[in-house]
């Protein structure tokens, strides 16, 4: 079903009409080092476990890992020269140190061939060029995060409404890609992206196949954008034959200028990934809701359920369960402190407590984020 629902949405880009010649552009960012810009975003936090693990580790958690711990999330360092009109050059490097750092790390550049992250990472590096092609067509090559998801690795130019990431943005699809990729933007309302890539969080690649992902985006409103994603590729070590398929699809509604609404659907597979050699499958939904009462005041709520049928995904053959209740205070244009309310459950008893093995895990974390 993924690549039948890839080579539809491959289609449909394909055949989409020209459109109309673009009106004046305008003028280009200023030329050499004036139109570089520099940005930042530190986040640290704070996350206890209440039924204390001995371990002091929370359980499938994908960077919120440490129990009872202050610990630095992100530092993160971003130099820029950004593209908008045909025929702009630009660039975009992130360095990124602590946490976060070690577990998006991509094989081949700071994860080596044990599978061991580094404190420090390059998260993004890549190089961009408006082609001037009607409305403009956008290329980049190089490093950078996932298209899937609804869900990002914080920075300084976006964060979650939540503290802690989902079991979908863990579990369900790749943090970045090394390739190349092209946008364009057919309407106001339409839009589409293509990308060739060595893999699944690969710098360098692991086989002699390539992984295909293809994006459509529709936002027949200033309220609501829809975008949905299908990637198929071989992702296993010196195999060129199996194949790994994921089929994404994000919403966001903005019911009112105080309430907002969010989902998130995946649904994948990989061949040869379960015992016996047999077809893996994965799938799962989340829901966000966001109520901002005023600028300074925010309520967010995410719930999800997450099957994870064969274990290829977290090891174990299970549904995991998750509700997080995320209280926001922002301090000022640039500081935002926030809360974590979580539980955790699955079907299995995978999560560590003091009394053993549990079924649940609950969890409070604080988490303030400085951004410039």
């Amino acid at each position: 079903m993924p690549r039948a629902l890839f080579i539809a949405l491959a289609g449909a880009a394909l055949l989409a009409p020209r459109p109309a010649a673009a009106q004046a552009a305008p003028q280009s960012p200023e030329p050499g080092h004036q139109a570089i810009e520099f940005h930042g975003l530190v986040s640290t936090s704070f996350s206890y476990k209440l039924n204390g693990p001995p371990s002091r580790t929370n359980q499938l958690r994908v960077f919120d890992y440490d129990d009872d711990d202050f610990r630095i999330d992100l530092v993160e360092l971003v130099a820029q020269r950004p593209v908008a009109s045909p025929g702009d050059f630009g660039f975009r490097v992130d360095f990124t140190a602590g946490a976060v750092s070690r577990v998006a790390a991509a094989r081949g550049l700071f994860r080596d061939s044990t599978g061991e992250g580094q404190d420090i990472d390059l998260h993004q590096a890549f190089v961009s060029w408006v082609a001037p092609l009607g409305s403009g067509l956008r290329l980049d090559a190089g490093k950078f995060v996932t298209g899937l998801g609804y869900e990002v690795i914080e920075g300084y130019d976006g964060w979650n409404d939540d503290a802690t990431h989902s079991f979908l943005f863990g579990y369900a699809i790749p943090f970045t890609h090394t390739g190349v990729r092209a946008a364009y933007g057919f309407t106001t309302a339409l839009s589409a992206m293509l990308m060739v890539a060595n893999g699944w969080d690969d710098v360098e690649d692991d086989n002699r196949g390539k992984t295909v992902h293809l994006q459509l985006g529709v936002t027949p409103s200033p309220r609501l954008a829809v975008y949905l994603n299908g990637i198929a590729g071989p992702e296993q070590t010196n195999d060129d034959v199996h194949f790994r398929d994921v089929a994404d699809v994000d919403a966001t509604w903005k019911a009112t200028d105080h309430l907002s609404v969010g989902l998130n659907a995946d649904w994948g597979r990989e061949t040869n990934a379960a015992p016996l050699g047999r077809m893996a499958v994965w799938r799962g939904a989340a829901v966000y809701v966001g109520v901002a009462p005023g600028k300074s005041l925010a309520l967010h709520a995410r719930t999800e359920v997450f099957e994870d049928r064969d274990g290829a995904r977290t090891g174990t053959a299970q549904t995991l369960w998750e509700f997080t209740l995320t209280p926001e205070l922002r301090l000022g244009p640039s500081v935002v402190v926030r809360s974590d309310l979580r539980l955790d459950r699955s079907d299995r008893d995978v999560f560590e407590s003091r009394v053993g093995p549990v079924a649940t895990q609950p969890t409070a974390s604080l988490n303030v984020l400085f951004h410039f």
